[in-house]
């Protein structure tokens, strides 16, 4: 019989169809097979092709096409990082100017590698290219949040094959952030714990949905998925804004690599978004909210049943794509 599940954080609710129950052959999704040759404006060499970079890596001695991770502002930005909000009203209707950030951080200068095959140490990089990044935009007063989020295919929204990940700062917290937030506050002031936490405790306890875990952080399937083979990456230690354990990014590197190395073995390398919810700038420190990634593959798709009710169809009970994952054979 199909069921109905709770998300426990914003109180979304999910039909988990289990009698549309599919196994992970049935996705028809298709795989990212990237090709080398041809022209792309990410490879080295062609770096006059994108605008100024904001940040790079460069080993010791490099010359500048030896990076190995650029920041640079994307060519078509979804805001424009220069002027004022000026926001007014047209009557009961509010506007502000789109003033943000939109930057495009390229992970590898190999064209045919992706976070799943590449070194830890450059995931490691990538990962502290999106904190320095985080920590450089909140010292613009305008901004309120950035977003950090990845594309990963053309069935997931990429327009370039070669592996990079997106940030966009906002003059506003985005609805969801805001309900997540919101929600796991009204849950600290009713029971005095982060909500996080207690998920987190009792997918330990429970052990069904819980995907790989490290000394730092656990990889789980949640318990109310709006796609199949959703999954999280949270850290076990409560941190409210995205930042390095310890001053390390390593047990993070790792699980990513891991989950994302269980993702491409039981889905045939799909296609995926993942993004990185922190808290606002305003309120970084606190004692209900705890930073995560949320990773989707990109196997169904959302229609009108969805959109009109808020509702997501889930063929795939978590329980059951939590054990899929666990039992992949991958390196490492």
């Amino acid at each position: 019989m199909p069921e109905l599940r709770k998300d426990p954080i914003v109180g979304r609710w999910v039909i988990i169809s289990v009698e549309r129950g599919k196994r992970p052959a049935d996705f028809s999704s298709p795989s990212i097979k990237r090709k080398a040759g041809g022209f792309c404006p990410f490879c080295p060499g062609n770096e006059y092709t994108t605008p100024n970079e904001i940040m790079a890596f460069r080993p010791p001695g490099a010359g500048f096409t030896g990076w190995t991770l650029r920041v640079v502002p994307n060519k078509f930005p979804a805001l424009q990082i220069h002027g004022d909000l000026g926001k007014t009203a047209e009557g009961m209707y509010d506007r502000m100017n789109g003033i943000g950030a939109h930057e495009v951080i390229i992970e590898t200068p190999v064209h045919t590698e992706s976070l799943s095959t590449m070194s830890l140490k450059r995931i490691n990089d990538v990962l502290w290219a999106y904190y320095l990044r985080l920590q450089d935009l909140k010292r613009d007063k305008r901004f309120k949040y950035v977003l950090i989020f990845k594309n990963e295919g053309e069935a997931a929204g990429a327009t370039l094959e070669h592996s990079h990940t997106q940030l966009i700062a906002l003059p506003i917290v985005p609805a969801l952030v805001k309900e997540e937030f919101e929600s796991a506050k009204k849950y600290y002031d009713l029971k005095e714990r982060c909500i996080f936490c207690d998920i987190i405790t009792q997918e330990l306890e429970d052990g069904r949905r819980v995907i790989y875990q490290n000394e730092g952080y656990i990889a789980i399937a949640p318990f109310a998925p709006r796609a199949p083979f959703e999954t999280w990456i949270l850290p076990k230690e409560h941190q409210s804004f995205f930042q390095p354990r310890n001053n390390d990014f390593t047990g993070l590197a790792e699980i990513l690599q891991r989950t994302l190395k269980q993702l491409d073995a039981v889905l045939d390398v799909p296609p995926y978004n993942f993004i990185i919810h922190t808290s606002p700038f305003n309120e970084e420190e606190n004692e209900f909210y705890r930073w995560h990634i949320e990773i989707t593959p990109k196997l169904t798709k959302i229609a009108g049943f969805e959109w009109g009710s808020g509702f997501f169809i889930n063929s795939v009970p978590p329980e059951e794509a939590a054990r899929f994952m666990r039992e992949a054979k991958v390196d490492g």
